[in-house]
């Protein structure tokens, strides 16, 4: 008896690929999804422009101040003797106080008493190498 092998064009010839396809489609609209509903902590304030501005490294403290006057030492809403006490017990580790950067941001309505209480407090911690921070003109 002969045995003729048949091949079909049409039927099941190779491995379908279309579930994995499925998968990893779901798997990029998972991350895109994800990643776009990230939100990164920031303190928004309106910066004053200056023309004569220079982009700095940013330093290891950043104290912001807002119009209403609230304080905050990095990210850590505080109040003017907690910054103080901070100040005072920061380690700047190898680097000296009076060279280690302090970075102000200040909304554009802060009253210039507010920042030279700021600046006295600073100063009475050691640190010297106070910036403004600002925004280039438009």
């Amino acid at each position: 008896m002969k045995v003729s092998s048949r091949r079909s064009n049409g039927g099941v010839g190779g491995v379908d690929l279309s579930p994995m396809l499925d998968v990893i489609f779901q798997l990029i609209l998972f991350f895109l999804v994800s990643t776009t509903f990230s939100i990164l902590p920031a303190i928004n304030v309106n910066l004053p422009e200056s023309s004569t501005s220079q982009g700095v490294e940013t330093s290891s403290i950043t104290i912001t101040v807002k119009e209403d006057g609230n304080l905050w030492f990095n990210d850590d809403k505080v109040s003017m003797k907690e910054l103080e006490k901070l100040l005072k017990e920061f380690d700047t580790g190898d680097r000296p106080r009076n060279e280690f950067p302090v970075s102000i941001q200040a909304d554009t309505n802060v009253t210039n008493g507010k920042i030279v209480a700021l600046f006295d407090v600073i100063r009475f911690s050691g640190f010297s190498a106070v910036s403004l921070r600002t925004t280039g003109k438009k």
